[in-house]
């Protein structure tokens, strides 16, 4: 037990460490100093050159939107294609068939809007070429597609523009995400993820058995889909496999890159607007939140199921659905390390968890704000920093101001749709599930029956199903059958909501508040990068984002609860 929470701590520990110089380096790289990584400059003049951008052009909130908008359009129509028609494309040496038009639009935006939700096993649903031309490409161009406009726009007094996007999603490919992805895998590969493109390999079992094993370029994607908070699995089962996360070693670098260039992102945005005090504070809030969760989550998991206690059967933690080479400390940080960040990957089954660690863990993605993912992932807390200042300002009669930009009732009125649009669409969606499970049997027969397991526990599979696809995380309580038409298509519809309606009021924000003249610092304007805002911020976060879904919880999680 003792060596498990020491494991825990290492980890956490380890993050916030290697985060601080990291966040140093990517404010550099964005600003265009001198690094390192300059040696990839002729790389990315040859990017440049090739796809016809000036990577020094300017451009506003609505051209820098246009562009973003554009660039998912085009690779979702090149997934479809490639995922409808891989059964007849080559690096297919197990010969898995083509995905379904309605998986295939579930996965394409699944993986578009950097969500990962999958409702296929990576073994089967998907050959060697789509796994490395639709996934590990869109794994990297998501988490590219940068926050690094929104550093920007906040950095300076008074601008029109928020940066070059072409520009920003190249940097972040090549200075940051590759250099991160070479690392890991290398690592992985030493400690045993296959990396090549045979077949399915037969091996002997300790029972004498004879199985067919997957292989294939595991090693290349597994990096990419923590460092970019992406998620997925290669294999079905994601980072519980032993192939993908083979040894206690690789554990503890999958789960360090899950929320090293989330907490360093944090920390750039103080190297890159020279306030530092601001991004500590928000690094606090975030730093406090993740804790609690993982505190929580660890005792959970640590002290096992009372009922089994009752039983008087000895146990070493809540083990179901788990590792016993990880150990459930471990299951727990990972968990909570999954769910403040949109990433998704496990290396357990969130299923099995306890129901307060189940808790846990959908309201990491409900209150969505906790480091978040890489890319857009702070920018919900940004939303809610402007409904604090606004409420804080009106509080204390000072002049709600944000960075020397005052803020009014139209950045408000966007931040609030933001705010609320989140918790909507998850009820909406769970709302119409449990409708259609109650009175319409038949169509649930139809397919499949949906839910494994009834009452308080089948409510929290629907719930966290929709909460995943709206928090772009993609991991599930794979007790309900999900590869379905329905759940295909509102999961399909709930990960767009979810992604790019945020994004447009998030930009549109940043890019008002850029516009507006600077207005210095005086004796009447309210400071936001202190201990007191910072609790402001935390109770906004905690009241518009938490208890919106605390009806839903007493019926679920905590109702699951008091029933052990």
């Amino acid at each position: 037990m003792n060596t498990e929470f020491l494991g825990v701590v290492v980890q956490i520990v380890l993050m916030v460490i290697i985060a601080y110089p990291l966040g140093k380096y990517i404010a550099k790289v964005y600003k265009g100093e001198k690094t390192w990584s300059d040696f990839m400059a002729p790389v990315e003049r040859l990017i440049y050159k090739v796809s016809g951008v000036n990577p020094n052009e300017e451009m506003n909130w609505k051209q820098f939107l246009k562009a973003l908008l554009i660039l998912n359009c085009f690779w979702f129509i090149w997934g479809i294609v490639l995922l409808v028609c891989q059964g007849w494309l080559p690096l297919n040496p197990d010969g898995n068939g083509a995905q379904t038009p309605d998986q295939a639009f579930n996965t394409c935006i699944s993986f578009m809007v950097n969500c990962n939700l999958q409702h296929y096993s990576g073994e089967s649903g998907l050959t060697y070429f789509t796994q490395l031309f639709v996934i590990m490409l869109f794994q990297f161009i998501t988490a590219a597609t940068g926050m690094a406009a929104i550093i920007k726009s906040i950095s300076v007094k008074t601008t029109k523009t928020i940066g070059n996007f072409w520009r920003f999603l190249v940097l972040s490919c090549t200075r940051v995400l590759l250099p991160l992805s070479l690392i890991v895998g290398f690592i992985l590969i030493v400690q045993g993820t296959p990396m090549g493109f045979d077949g399915k390999m037969q091996v002997t079992t300790l029972e004498g058995q004879e199985q067919m094993v997957s292989q294939g370029p595991a090693a290349a994607i597994v990096p990419i889909k923590q460092l970019g908070t992406n998620g997925g699995g290669y294999f079905g089962v994601n980072s519980s496999h032993p192939l993908e996360n083979p040894t206690y070693l690789t554990n503890i670098v999958e789960n360090w890159a899950i929320l090293v260039i989330p907490m360093a992102t944090v920390f750039a945005l103080g190297f890159y607007s020279n306030r530092k005090k601001l991004a500590y504070s928000i690094f606090g809030v975030m730093l406090f939140a993740y804790l609690v969760g993982v505190g929580i989550n660890v005792y959970q998991e640590m002290n096992g199921n009372p009922r089994i206690d009752d039983m008087g059967i000895a146990q070493n933690g809540a083990m179901e659905g788990k590792e016993a080479r990880l150990g459930p400390a471990a299951t727990a940080l990972w968990s909570v390390t999954t769910t403040v960040t949109s990433n998704g990957s496990v290396n357990g089954m969130h299923d099995s968890t306890m129901p307060l660690s189940g808790m846990i863990e959908m309201l990491n993605m409900q209150i969505n704000t906790w480091f978040g993912g890489v890319g857009v992932g702070w920018m919900n807390y940004y939303t809610f920093i402007i409904i604090a200042v606004f409420i804080s300002g009106l509080m204390v009669g000072r002049t709600p101001e944000f960075l020397g930009k005052k803020v009014e009732a139209r950045e408000m009125k966007i931040a609030t749709i933001v705010a609320l649009l989140h918790p909507f669409i998850i009820l909406v969606g769970t709302a119409l599930s449990c409708y259609l499970f109650a009175h319409h049997p038949g169509f649930v027969e139809s397919e499949g029956g949906w839910l494994a397991n009834p009452s308080f526990h089948g409510l929290s599979e629907q719930l966290y199903e929709y909460t995943s696809s709206a928090a772009n995380n993609g991991s599930g309580f794979e007790g309900l059958g999900d590869n379905t038409y329905f759940w295909n298509y509102s999961c399909g519809w709930v990960l767009i909501l979810g992604r790019f309606l945020p994004i447009v009021g998030q930009v549109a924000i940043a890019g008002l508040l850029a516009q507006k003249k600077f207005i210095p610092e005086s004796a009447g304007t309210l400071k936001t990068d202190t201990f007191a805002f910072g609790v402001m911020t935390f109770a906004v976060i905690f009241i518009v984002a938490a208890l919106s879904f605390f009806p839903a919880h007493a019926l679920s999680t905590i109702a699951e609860h008091f029933s052990l």
